[in-house]
């Protein structure tokens, strides 16, 4: 593991203070980040939250206290280690209280630092550990094609071998890679994804293997890549058909040798991580394109497993629209909603082609939008609003209904005018890019093509 011990934020107001606090961790193994203030530490812990914490207590804007409730409140459950000049009993009480893992006062003996950090990020990893062996969501399905792909995964789990998920977006690829990893003996290790879609060309090889500080310009600190966080553990490359061939030939390093080389490292870590890679691409035509690694695609695909389109199986609709209603009432603590006949006829009709993810966007708007215990209609992007043949939007029941139908035709064809550029779509429409993007994510609206 080439001496990780792990990622620490050191927040402190006080260069000096972090100068000696970065030495002491920077020794003993830990990669290391820091922030001079609460604000700045929060768009650090958004970008990438370390394996743990250690705040001063008095900080000029947001104290240590005020960052931890803010924390909590985003969800994000890093340990914290507390530091101030100013120790006393109360205090001490008042820090654990808020979710403190330890309290130190200034200046700390480097052995007490080094164990309650040891601490620290031994309670995060055995928090992530337990949250990852919990069972993630079921396969929901009656038919034959989702009964034959629960068995295959059933199959396939207890082996070591590399397994390829093909199918549509929004099939639910990586609830089946999930499930591949819940039923193997890595259960308990981590379950890393990666969005290969998702990262720059020139960042991926960062992610995926890490990089050591200064090794490029930007690389202002280590950077510990996925396939390391993962091991003993299952990595899960999403939309790997999207990587770039350099990074294809790296990724087949790790299948054959098991190794790893960070980014300006000049030696590779050894790793033992099971890859599971997900693509909505035609792999094989990628290959005879010369755009995907042949050797890396037979590596990939040692076990191929489909999920299917839901237009390939509509008597599935009514169990999964009752599965997300009830999730969605919990939620947004709504009454028990029931769907009528026709509504559900509608659902049946429609060609999906954002698959279950978009049906379960339809369900999740309605739950919200539907006053009503009895959902009779819907409105779904490209499909007709109501259940009955041929209506038209002027025939919504209520304005509401037709104000955000109307502004989901609206929005995909501006989207299709601009080519599905969502920065340019924004600007046309003179709009916030962030709130065309909320938009596009209540309303489930994606490019079908995708």
């Amino acid at each position: 593991m080439g001496g990780v011990e792990g990622r620490i934020l050191i927040v402190d107001d006080d260069s000096g203070v972090r100068t000696v606090l970065r030495r002491i961790l920077s020794s003993a193994g830990y990669g290391v980040q820091e922030a001079g203030d609460a604000f700045q530490a929060l768009d650090l812990l958004d970008a990438q939250p370390p394996d743990a914490a250690l705040l001063d207590l008095k900080m000029p804007g947001m104290d240590g206290l005020g960052l931890i409730a803010n924390l909590r409140q985003r969800g994000l459950e890093i340990p914290i280690v507390v530091l101030t000049g100013h120790g006393d009993e109360f205090t001490s009480q008042q820090v654990l209280d808020a979710g403190a893992a330890a309290y130190l006062t200034k200046p700390p003996d480097r052995a007490d630092l080094l164990l309650a950090v040891r601490g620290a990020v031994a309670q995060g990893r055995v928090a992530r550990e337990l949250a990852e062996a919990e069972e993630p969501p079921p396969l929901l399905g009656t038919s034959t094609d989702v009964e034959v792909l629960r068995q295959q995964i059933a199959r396939v789990a207890p082996s070591h071998a590399t397994v390829l998920v093909q199918g549509e977006s929004g099939t639910g690829k990586e609830l089946v890679a999930r499930r591949l990893h819940h039923l193997s003996e890595r259960a308990r290790r981590p379950f890393v994804r990666v969005n290969c879609a998702a990262i720059p060309s020139e960042l991926i090889e960062s992610e995926l293997f890490g990089h050591e500080k200064g090794s490029f310009t930007g690389a202002h600190r280590r950077q510990i890549g996925k396939f390391v966080q993962a091991d003993g553990g299952t990595i899960f490359l999403d939309e790997v058909g999207d990587m770039s061939l350099s990074t294809q030939a790296k990724v087949l390093r790790v299948l054959q040798d098991g190794e790893v080389e960070p980014v300006g490292a000049g030696r590779p870590f050894q790793v033992d991580v099971r890859v599971v890679a997900a693509t909505n691409k035609d792999l094989p035509t990628k290959v005879s394109e010369s755009a995907f690694r042949e050797d890396l695609y037979y590596r990939l695909a040692v076990v191929v497993l489909v999920t299917p389109p839901l237009r390939d199986h509509p008597d599935d609709i009514p169990l999964l629209v009752d599965h997300f209603t009830a999730h969605y009432c919990r939620e947004y603590n709504r009454r028990p909603k029931r769907w009528s006949a026709g509504a559900l006829e509608q659902l049946r009709r429609h060609r999906w082609p954002g698959n279950v993810r978009e049906l379960k966007n339809v369900v999740e708007r309605a739950v919200i939008m539907e006053l009503d215990d009895t959902i009779d209609r819907v409105a779904i992007a490209g499909a007709p609003l109501a259940s009955g043949g041929g209506e038209s939007l002027l025939d919504a029941s209520t304005l509401a209904e037709f104000q955000q139908t109307s502004e989901i035709a609206y929005l995909r064809h501006q989207l299709e005018r601009h080519g599905w550029n969502v920065a340019a779509t924004a600007r046309a429409i003179d709009t916030p890019r962030s709130n065309l993007y909320k938009k596009l994510q209540a309303y489930g609206i994606s490019r079908e093509e995708q």
